[in-house]
């Protein structure tokens, strides 16, 4: 089922890939509302231990799908993928409701992870294919990954009325999911041409590609990072309402505040993905990660007054979590489409071993009572980090769509 110039301007495929973002910020966020609750109850025997093992290997998942899951798009299609990557994350997601154990907790997570862990490099690429107006990749992406924070802003939401039932949030998750896969099936093109995801075994997209020139020095940028950028996602909001009650605030007003700054990295995406466009991604996401820096510095200052702390939350969130989202936009730019999934699925394959490492960190931060305010102190370093290593990518990569037989071929110099 190709894509047609009728699908081009149907907005069906527009909503579908931004529902698929709103599983995955629903998975972003939802361990991070339970878990304050599976600590302090204990049940099926967590602690603070246990609570690490379950996020670290959930993101293996997530990881492993990426790197490994995400880049068949760019040879069996886009469509085909994302729908039996969402049915996967569903059914996984229900099963941790019967979960008798934390290690089962944690296997049926880490399964859920790969088939989620797919979802957002090929829906970022199914959104680059079908983006038709030059200059227009950092708006269709940021637009997309405005899904992302919105499920996890609705999961916060929907943790302050279920907690402590945490069991009804993935019977919910699951569920959003299974009723997404009809729609997914009936009104999802595909937006990869036949001939693209039939290519011959040559013309087949891998990550050796990624080390010909001119890739090898935007690969390790990008890598980089990547994997500062989600351990930073992650890693907040997998334990911002821990860091928070470590302070001494309630669980309630941490999860309060993981919703304010979610809620802010809504608004930041849609500001991000303009000024991208405008000014040249590198620009936007160089600032962005830096005054990232200085905001998560700020969040190691206790603030007694409420209206300050969500004030100072807000903003953070308008530029951490954004800052990621620049960086897809920025690869969707670097890559010819042939790429495209590929390149996107090895920036969030290395990004999630950021993303199992920060969780891991401030796991370790919290077990050992010194989360608040160490926690903030790495993730500012990490957002520094970022900053130097997208100094070396290059604004722009010069390359021509490879024909058949030009898909082997060197690409022309990069662009600074």
């Amino acid at each position: 089922m190709p894509m047609t110039s009728a699908d081009r301007s149907s907005r069906w495929p527009v909503w579908l890939c931004w529902l698929a973002m709103v599983l995955d910020g629903f998975d972003l966020v939802v361990l991070g509302t339970v878990i304050p609750t599976l600590i302090k109850t204990q049940e099926l025997g967590f602690d603070a231990v246990g609570a690490t093992l379950a996020a670290t290997i959930s993101l293996v998942g997530v990881g492993l799908g990426a790197l490994f899951i995400a880049p068949l798009s760019d040879r069996l299609g886009r469509r085909r993928l994302l729908i039996a990557c969402v049915a996967w994350f569903s059914l996984f997601t229900l099963a941790v409701v019967i979960a008798p154990n934390v290690l089962v907790f944690s296997i049926f997570r880490l399964l859920a992870g790969v088939g989620l862990g797919a979802c957002l490099p090929a829906a970022l690429a199914y959104m680059n294919d079908y983006a038709t107006k030059e200059g227009s990749a950092g708006r269709s992406t940021t637009r997309t990954m405005t899904g992302y924070h919105v499920g996890a802003v609705l999961t916060a939401l929907l943790a302050l009325a279920l907690i402590p039932n945490w069991r009804m949030m993935f019977i919910i998750g699951g569920a959003a999911g299974l009723a997404l896969l009809p729609f997914l099936w009936f009104k999802l093109p595909e937006s990869l041409p036949p001939v693209r995801h039939a290519a011959e075994p040559e013309q087949a997209a891998s990550f050796r590609d990624l080390a010909k020139k001119p890739y090898p020095v935007v690969a390790i940028g990008i890598g980089i990072a990547s994997f500062m950028g989600l351990l930073l996602v992650y890693g907040l909001n997998t334990w911002l309402p821990q860091l928070m009650a470590s302070a001494g605030y309630s669980i309630a007003a941490g999860i309060g505040q993981l919703l304010v700054l979610n809620v802010g990295a809504v608004v930041g995406l849609v500001v991000a993905g303009v000024l991208a466009d405008k000014h040249g991604a590198k620009k936007v996401v160089l600032l962005w990660f830096g005054l990232s820096a200085v905001l998560l510095a700020v969040l190691s200052i206790k603030l007694q007054n409420e209206l300050l702390l969500n004030a100072a939350v807000f903003i953070t969130g308008v530029f951490v979590f954004s800052s990621q989202v620049l960086v897809y936009a920025w690869v969707s730019q670097l890559f010819p489409s042939r790429l495209r999934a590929t390149a996107l699925g090895y920036s969030a394959g290395v990004g999630r071993l950021g993303a199992i490492l920060g969780p891991a960190v401030t796991g370790t931060l919290v077990a050992a009572g010194i989360a608040y305010p160490w926690g903030f102190y790495v993730f500012a370093a990490a957002a520094v980090i970022a900053v130097a290593a997208l100094a070396i990518v290059p604004q722009r990569v010069t390359h021509s769509e490879p024909s058949a037989a030009e898909a082997t071929r060197g690409s022309a110099p990069a662009e600074l």
